[in-house]
């Protein structure tokens, strides 16, 4: 995250009204509810897992075993079984 200088964005009379509770601090301004990002869509893990998950299905249902996919993926059994429930209902 990069931090923008406030003088450079908002007018003086909103600055000096800011210092009055936050005077020489950084301040973190949150988005708009309309303009948040979904977790992973700003680094591409939502996509990358996604692809990933749907592989492992694929792998699973073409034969290959649990066993085989936890030391394919380095994920634990549970995880193995909790993304091949979650791709099959997904599919059906």
């Amino acid at each position: 995250m990069s931090y923008i200088n406030a003088e450079t964005v908002l007018p003086e009379d909103i600055i000096k009204l800011v210092q009055q509770y936050v005077d020489g601090e950084y301040l973190y301004i949150p988005r708009k509810i309309q303009n948040q990002k979904q977790w992973g869509e700003k680094s591409g893990i939502r996509v990358f897992l996604k692809a990933r998950n749907e592989e492992i299905f694929k792998l699973y249902a073409l034969g290959t075993s649990v066993a085989e996919l936890e030391k394919l993926y380095y994920l634990s059994e549970k995880s193995i079984r909790r993304i091949i429930y979650k791709e099959k209902s997904r599919v059906d």
